[in-house]
């Protein structure tokens, strides 16, 4: 990434560049294939399909608990990044990479509300709350059909 990023004011080559570390540098986020835009509007979305090596109930099929909380935690945790930014706590590439580093999950809460059935999958997430060093956010977990499956709520340490 230029590390001139931020100095020449292009937030959105930052947030690409972040949401394509997210899919292609966490290791357990590319066994789960997300896609992830993060929109100039501060909020966050992750996309995915259902394979077979997702299911949790293989008698219904249904999307396995962990992959609902996995997809939600990472959604939640790109919005609490893009807050850094939005509040000019970010001032350069490498200091973004030092917080970046440093960013971790302090809270989640996940209901589970409906069985995760569907061929495919979005998150969204967005930010409740942004501090220096703490950031809240709020997520959903929807299905193909638009069915709100999961809802959460996250704290993370960004600071």
């Amino acid at each position: 990434m230029n590390k001139d990023l931020l100095a020449n004011g292009d937030r959105e080559q930052m947030l690409a560049n972040v949401a394509k570390t997210f899919e292609e540098q966490v290791p357990f986020n590319r066994i789960l294939r997300f896609n992830i835009e993060l929109p100039k509007d501060g909020t966050a979305k992750l996309s995915f399909q259902m394979r077979d090596d997702l299911v949790g109930n293989f008698l219904r099929g249904m999307l396995h608990g962990g992959v609902i909380s996995s997809s939600l935690d990472v959604v939640g945790g790109l919005v609490a990044f893009a807050a850094l930014l939005d509040q000019n706590l970010v001032q350069s590439f490498d200091e973004g990479s030092e917080r970046f580093s440093k960013m971790g999950t302090v809270d989640l809460r996940i209901d589970y509300l409906r069985p995760g059935l569907g061929g495919s999958f979005v998150a969204t997430g967005s930010i409740l709350r942004a501090g220096r060093r703490i950031a809240v956010a709020r997520m959903e977990l929807h299905n193909d059909s638009g069915t709100l499956i999961a809802t959460g709520t996250g704290t993370y340490s960004i600071g």
